[in-house]
């Protein structure tokens, strides 16, 4: 088997891939090249230490699912749109209420002065704030914290550092009428409006003679649906692998008159040239199986992909959580984590870094948005679930897929990729140091820790952190 490296993703306009199968030895430059933060990778020792241990986000004692003991926090942009926090009204009186059923409360907002200011750094923002490194005190910083606002306001490495530490969720709509929707569909969700039977789908596209495609299907989709199907007896699981993994089904299926509660699609991610007019509507769609495979050399047409544009009016999303592994299926950056990580110069991939459209449409549909998105943002390797060596690794999509399941809040559940993030980091920076020293590097170990450390870092959930799937 080659030890070529493969990543998701396709190039609209080329039909051919976004980035070309590399070699250990290549993504081991990069590697070798890239600055570490010092402040940042100490917390991330502290987080890696502090899992290892068995402990998680918040201070021992207090239980993370109820936001009265771990709070629930607002953050907005210093001169954030007052029309926004408006909307988010229904939203911020249900969870102030919930985090103040007992004596202490543990609600914030942080907008105005309080809130997030251009430059700003994490440990920046939470010193003004009374919270430092360590775990955390719902009493200064509460442990749930959604970011409201687009990635050039509030930049995505504020959401990743701040993430290490809290539950972080984000949401952005183009118009204060979507920031409403979307809090009544959470609070009717919440309120019994909204709950959905026990059904996860999994789907996931086997495109024929596509190596990272048929990884993702045989590595990650189908041993992920048996292994949590034989741990969630209550749930119907289904899946739609390969031949069915279709433009039309997964249409259908979000049209369905029972659609599931949980919905993990495993796909390549569309990406388009910065500059190209498509890419802030479409970029990050989910090529599907139409696609024929690398024998085809033409521009994708919307034919062989599902985008926020295919996400039918009557479709019914309500009260469901996604996961999408794609490339791009959260978001972009502005500029390439290749070039600007390797320490050169800095390569813009986006005219700036944004949302994308799918999970947004998904959030904000107006018959009930869903509840939240977990994606990628950039692009998406196949080291979320394949180690050398080790091979398949599903463990933190299973983790993280079980609480969901069992009705842990979403951003509570995803602490197992900020984890996964902590110990590479560590790995990796102990690593380079040693090379730093004399050691011979070796190509396929560093290539891996800094592939794997990028794709764990770049995990995301859109939407507030504190839902989670309802009972029926």
């Amino acid at each position: 088997m080659t030890n070529l490296l493969t990543f998701n993703g396709l190039d609209a306009s080329t039909g051919g891939y976004l980035l070309p199968p590399m070699s250990p030895a290549d993504i081991a430059k990069i590697a070798e090249g890239q600055p570490m933060d010092p402040q940042h990778l100490a917390e991330l020792r502290w987080k890696y230490e502090q899992a290892s241990e068995g402990h998680y986000g918040v201070a021992e004692g207090v239980d993370p699912n109820d936001l009265a003991e771990a709070g629930w926090g607002v953050i907005f942009a210093y001169n954030a749109d007052a029309a926004v926090r408006d909307a988010l009204r229904e939203l911020l009186a249900h969870r102030k209420a919930q985090a103040t059923q007992k004596k202490e409360i543990r609600y914030k907002e942080y907008s105005g002065a309080d809130g997030y200011r251009p430059g700003e750094s994490k440990n920046a923002f939470l010193a003004r704030h009374g919270a430092g490194p360590g775990p955390v005190v719902p009493d200064n910083v509460p442990y749930y914290l959604l970011i409201v606002g687009d990635p050039q306001a509030i930049p995505y490495q504020f959401q990743y550092q701040l993430d290490v530490q809290y539950a972080v969720g984000r949401i952005h709509f183009d118009t204060p009428e979507e920031y409403a929707q979307y809090a009544r569909s959470v609070v009717a969700a919440e309120t019994g409006q909204g709950a959905r039977p026990r059904r996860a789908v999994f789907f996931g596209v086997a495109n024929p003679d596509d190596r990272a495609t048929a990884m993702s299907a045989t590595q990650l989709v189908r041993p992920l649906a048996a292994s949590l199907q034989a741990s969630q007896p209550d749930w119907t699981l289904d899946t739609m692998i390969g031949v069915q993994a279709t433009k039309s089904n997964l249409a259908g299926l979000l049209r369905a008159a029972e659609p599931p509660a949980l919905l993990f699609t495993a796909s390549h991610g569309l990406g388009f040239r910065n500059g190209d007019p498509r890419q802030l509507q479409t970029q990050g769609a989910l090529i599907c199986q139409d696609w024929p495979g690398p024998t085809w050399k033409n521009p994708i047409p919307a034919d062989f992909y599902f985008s926020g544009d295919d996400l039918a009016s009557n479709a019914r999303v309500d009260g469901m959580i996604s996961v999408h592994f794609a490339c791009y299926g959260l978001g972009t950056p502005q500029y390439d984590d290749f070039s600007s990580q390797a320490g050169s110069q800095q390569v813009a991939v986006a005219p700036y870094a944004f949302i994308a459209n799918l999970p947004k449409r998904l959030l904000a549909h107006p018959k009930g948005g869903t509840l939240a998105a977990i994606g990628h943002v950039e692009r998406a390797w196949s080291y979320s679930f394949l180690w050398q060596g080790a091979g398949q690794q599903i463990a933190v999509f299973e983790s993280t897929l079980r609480r969901l399941m069992e009705g842990c809040a979403v951003g509570y559940a995803t602490e197992f990729f900020n984890e996964r993030y902590a110990e590479l980091s560590t790995d990796l920076s102990d690593e380079l140091e040693n090379v730093k020293f004399g050691k011979i590097p070796d190509d396929l170990a560093l290539s891996g820790m800094w592939a794997a450390k990028n794709d764990a870092r770049n995990y995301a959930v859109l939407g507030d952190p504190a839902v989670r799937l309802g009972q029926p």
